[in-house]
């Protein structure tokens, strides 16, 4: 009977050094580390972790489009700006062109009043060249 109690002590021993050295392995191979209600609480605790962390993200994404906005509206004020200032241009240039239209035009009635002065001149320089001829003969 000694034999057999220390045999027993002996496989005890063995076996509780292997169960030490392999329990835990076995137990998470096996997913029997956790209880099912321990493993419940930790998906809840997961699943509200994530649903925070969705949450915070919708809530970054929403101030990013809220900037977004703002940059948005300032450019759109800078166009506004640059179209009015050549809005501005554009008519300055056109009274300056106006003015320019308008000087020659009156250089334009200059050229035709001088041209019909000399036209008129030649004619009465003809003329009076005719009479010469015909009243004082050749």
């Amino acid at each position: 009977m000694a034999n057999t109690e220390q045999w027993d002590e002996e496989f005890e021993q063995r076996l509780t050094g292997f169960l030490k050295e392999h329990l835990a392995e076995l137990l998470t191979n096996e997913g029997l580390s956790r209880p099912a209600m321990v493993y419940e609480i930790e998906l809840r605790e997961r699943l509200v972790r994530l649903e925070e962390a969705i949450k915070h993200q919708g809530d970054l994404i929403q101030k990013t489009l809220d900037f977004m906005d703002v940059r948005f509206k300032a450019v759109d004020k800078r166009f506004e700006a640059v179209d009015k200032r050549f809005e501005d241009l554009r008519a300055d240039m056109n009274k300056r062109f106006e003015a320019v239209d308008r000087r020659f035009e009156a250089v334009d009635r200059r050229f035709n009043a001088l041209q019909w002065l000399i036209g008129g001149g030649f004619t009465f320089l003809t003329v009076v060249v005719v009479l010469l001829k015909f009243l004082i003969g050749p």
